[in-house]
């Protein structure tokens, strides 16, 4: 075998030979050192260590009780934080943890759910993007970060805004929002990703009130969350988003830094982070000075300024309208197809087995499954179901299952 040999101009020359692999004749020594740790190390008291030899000392060591910290909690928190107390308000009574409050334990809970783990396959803005482009999971957590940021420095329960940030974007489906278009048809009351994910997607992690209330309401366009922090997550997506979208533009070629709005530029910089830090400050600077979670008109105006950029150069340009377009005709067939075949759905038929096929159950039960899908996957079942060949972006491998 023979690799061509390329020049800094890319022409391609004559071809060279390829280095001989490595004839392997067992394990290697990294991977004998690597299956020696299975035990871990002895240490003393019949104790296990990750590591041989002593390592650095934590005690002596009081365990504090989660119900210690929730009394450490309010002492230091706002007067307007929501404060976390035993299991929580949950629809399924539970029993309390030992150690983590009820709001650590639902971000905890939606790190570790299918819902979360399967944003990381669903589109932002760029189906399939390139390795530094962000996916529906990674703008998830940059949420996270801008609501923390913001939740500390006003005193406000971080455990919480991580939850509700964490978890926003769960209920969206493949393809971004193109998907609540194409999936509102088929429900009575449509299909809005905020409260399908607190209603549907994570029903089965038993979220706190206050946790579905922020992530059913995040959405501008909703009623207000009824928390200091679920407000802060509202504002945290929108500064997240509006930054790093436009990065992720400027990243794949659609716009450039020099066409940024003169009040952005002037008010918050050109650069990612200097973007962050200003819409961050102008929040907590609100609040210190109203005791109101918002922004400042001057702040706010070039936010504003900044999304609806975005929605004119980015959103609404003719390659994501046309996208948009394909993606509706192939969710609604997706749809329409599992609605007519219940027992094709994952479980079978369902909860309702005289339920007809077509009908309002059964397509309910179609639109959860769809939504849930990742944009590969959505991909991969119309071109095994419906023979799809439209419109199918570079990355997406039709063979893989």
């Amino acid at each position: 075998m023979s690799h061509p040999r390329v020049s800094v101009r890319g022409m391609v020359h004559e071809s060279v030979p390829a280095p001989p692999l490595p004839v392997s004749e067992g394990p290697s020594d990294r991977a004998r050192r690597w299956a020696s740790t299975m035990d871990g190390h002895a240490g003393e008291a019949r104790m296990r260590r990750a590591h041989a030899g002593p390592g650095p000392p934590v005690g002596p060591v009081e365990v504090v009780g989660r119900e210690h910290r929730e009394e450490a909690e309010d002492a230091w928190l706002a007067p307007g934080a929501t404060r976390a107390r035993g299991p929580g308000r949950r629809a399924r009574p539970e029993d309390p943890d030992p150690f983590r409050t009820c709001f650590e334990r639902d971000r905890d809970r939606i790190v570790h759910g299918a819902a979360f783990r399967r944003l990381a396959g669903k589109t932002q803005v760029f189906v399939v993007p390139d390795d530094h482009q962000r996916t529906r999971l990674t703008h998830a957590i940059e949420v996270a970060q801008v609501a923390a940021a913001i939740a500390r420095a006003l005193r406000l329960n971080v455990a919480l805004v991580e939850a509700i940030a964490l978890g926003h974007d769960c209920g969206h489906g493949p393809f971004g929002h193109a998907s609540e278009d194409a999936l509102s048809p088929f429900l009575r009351d449509g299909f809005d990703h905020a409260v399908w994910g607190a209603d549907v997607a994570l029903v089965p992690l038993n979220l706190c009130e206050e946790t579905l209330d922020g992530i059913r309401n995040h959405s501008w366009s909703r009623p207000a969350p009824s928390t200091a922090e679920g407000e802060v997550v509202s504002w945290a997506d929108r500064i997240a988003y509006v930054c790093h979208d436009f990065e992720d533009a400027v990243r794949a070629g659609i716009v450039t830094p020099d066409m940024l709005p003169t009040v952005v530029e002037a008010r918050c910089g050109a650069d990612h982070s200097g973007q962050l830090g200003a819409f961050i400050g102008a929040v907590v600077d609100a609040a210190a000075s109203t005791g109101e979670v918002g922004m400042a008109e001057p702040m706010a105006e070039a936010l504003a300024a900044f999304r609806d950029f975005n929605y004119r150069h980015v959103y609404m340009r003719p390659a994501s309208v046309a996208q948009g377009v394909v993606v509706a005709r192939l969710l609604g067939a997706l749809v329409e197809h599992y609605s007519d075949r219940p027992h094709a759905l994952p479980g079978g038929p369902g909860p309702d087995p005289d339920g007809p096929a077509g009908g309002e159950a059964a397509r309910r039960r179609a639109v959860a499954y769809v939504a849930g899908m990742t944009d590969r996957f959505a991909y991969r079942q119309a071109v095994a179901h419906l023979g799809w060949r439209d419109a199918v972006p570079a990355g997406v491998d039709l063979g893989a299952r």
